[in-house]
């Protein structure tokens, strides 16, 4: 008889323990990592001089559309605007050779880094330590970026 009740406390025990568990949450994207749209609406409304590399297809259903990632970066920082001349990628992964980066913005994150290849001190877009307008980022001393495959 004592072997059914502990049977039941610990049976009990399980399902108090399960039923109280709260599953724990996505973290949410950082809130700088544009999506599609925001990317849209800067390169419609941006006055900075624009230089296109990779897919520039207006196709938004490209193959394989989740495998490309889209980043600016422009050569100039006034106050906490990005702008100046600006390049946009369009595509997998690679290093792009970008130097005299001031800022840069992305539709994934990507690292920069202060050598050329990719190479030397590298940080990422999600940990950016100033955020400008628009959803930039500032990169002083950025000489290549880091685009991943996914």
């Amino acid at each position: 008889m004592q072997f059914f009740t502990l049977t039941n406390f610990f049976a009990l025990a399980a399902m108090a323990v399960v039923g109280s568990a709260n599953p724990t949450p996505e973290p949410a994207p950082a809130a700088f990592i544009w999506t599609d749209a925001e990317f849209d609406h800067w390169l419609a409304t941006t006055d900075a001089k624009i230089t296109y590399y990779g897919n520039t297809s207006p196709n938004p259903l490209a193959p394989r559309a989740a495998l490309t990632t889209r980043v600016t970066y422009c050569t100039s920082r006034t106050q906490n605007v990005c702008g100046g001349t600006c390049n946009v990628y369009n595509g997998g992964g690679t290093c792009l050779n970008a130097p005299g980066t001031a800022c840069l913005a992305a539709t994934n994150n990507v690292g920069f880094c202060d050598r050329a290849g990719c190479g030397g001190s590298c940080n990422q877009l999600s940990s950016c330590g100033t955020r400008l307008d628009g959803g930039f980022c500032y990169t002083p001393g950025t000489s290549s970026i880091i685009v991943s495959a996914l």
